[in-house]
């Protein structure tokens, strides 16, 4: 008899397309999805925001519930899949696992967001009682790194094994690296521009280093881009920082074809996709020990890392890559191989359906939502 394909439906904050780190890493599974699809497991995908305003949001997370309904009803959801980041995202996603509960679908809740751990610190009672639900009756937690899998550990203990950590990850990048001709040193960032991210401490860095021309950065993303213009202005820097805005996946990977350090000197993260992206591009990477960094950046071996807040670490970081190309190099060919050996899509890929079929785990291991142990 044929074998009775495992279906998943996705839930994505704002769907296919959608600028987020979550939303472009799902993309990323719906692209291998469509290119090799498997007999055994059948994946859909919706949105919980959606794209545009906010206001928006509310037809779209209802939409979605009715669609649990209607593939529960005509047996074609097996397991939920909750892609969880923190505020809006925590609580839509609660009434999301409730629902599920209900209609007695098997949930699993991927942990992204960067500052969860202090939106579930300073919740009210309530809504943190509600996290800690939605937590314990998920058959899997995913996290993407050993400090998150400590975090939830902590908080609701009794998850300890059931946690599951997958590491973000990307494609092999579509463009080789190209050289530049002048020998400049080329510096980029990617990610949104603002406070959070440490770009007024970047902007501050480069500011100390020689207003040569041995280098060039460029700061791509959105946020507050034309405030840090006025900043690059203001000290003198216009000549040798780019800031594009938004750039789309095109322009990235051009982007990091033609750079060679990365920096994101961010304050707090959980596993950045440009880091990752900078790593798989061969490039020299240059971060703070935040969220699950220190997971794959090893000082001095896989990139460079440097405290929170300290432009100072940042220019000298910057300017020891300026002053040791061969280095430079070795950094970039080391993390190369890791983003090779683990952090390359396919792999990710792998273990997601390992995941949703019990093939790593056991699928009759997986919980009833909500105390109600019928099994699957």
């Amino acid at each position: 008899m044929p074998r009775r394909p495992t279906y998943v439906l996705i839930a994505t904050p704002l769907g296919e397309g959608g600028m987020g780190g979550i939303d472009r890493i799902m993309d990323e599974v719906r692209k291998i999805a469509r290119l090799m699809p498997l007999e055994y497991v059948s994946i859909s995908f919706g949105a919980t925001r959606g794209q545009g305003s906010i206001a928006l949001s509310p037809f779209y997370l209802a939409w979605f519930l009715v669609r649990m309904a209607l593939l529960k009803a005509l047996g074609k959801i097996d397991v939920l899949h909750i892609n969880l980041s923190s505020h809006g995202s925590t609580r839509r996603k609660i009434i999301v696992a409730r629902w599920s509960a209900i209609l007695r679908i098997p949930y699993i809740v991927h942990l992204h967001g960067s500052r969860f751990r202090r939106f579930w610190n300073e919740s009210t009672p309530s809504v943190a009682s509600a996290i800690v639900e939605m937590f314990a009756s998920a058959s899997r937690i995913v996290v993407l790194g050993n400090i998150w899998k400590s975090f939830v550990a902590e908080k609701v203990p009794d998850t300890i094994n059931r946690i599951v950590i997958i590491p973000n990850a990307t494609p092999t990048p579509r463009l080789s690296h190209v050289e530049d001709e002048t020998g400049r040193l080329r510096i980029l960032f990617l990610g949104r521009v603002g406070a959070r991210k440490g770009v007024p401490q970047l902007v501050e860095a480069l500011s100390m280093l020689p207003k040569n021309d041995n280098w060039r950065a460029t700061i791509a993303g959105d946020g507050d881009v034309e405030e840090m213009r006025q900043e690059i202005e203001r000290r003198g820097l216009s000549d040798l920082v780019a800031l594009p805005g938004w750039v789309g996946p095109d322009d990235v990977a051009k982007l990091l074809a033609e750079s060679d350090v990365l920096v994101l000197p961010s304050f707090d993260e959980n596993l950045p996709m440009s880091v990752i992206e900078g790593m798989a591009a061969g490039l020299a990477v240059i971060a703070t020990p935040v969220g699950a960094v220190e997971d794959i950046i090893i000082d001095r071996e896989t990139g460079l890392l440097v405290p929170t807040g300290d432009s100072k670490a940042i220019a000298a970081s910057i300017q020891f890559l300026l002053d040791q190309p061969q280095a430079r190099e070795a950094l970039g060919e080391k993390a190369r191989r890791l983003h090779r050996e683990r952090l390359e899509i396919g792999m990710y890929f792998a273990e997601l359906i390992d995941l949703w079929t019990g093939e790593k785990f056991g699928h009759n291991n997986f919980r009833r939502p909500y105390g109600d142990q019928n099994g699957l």
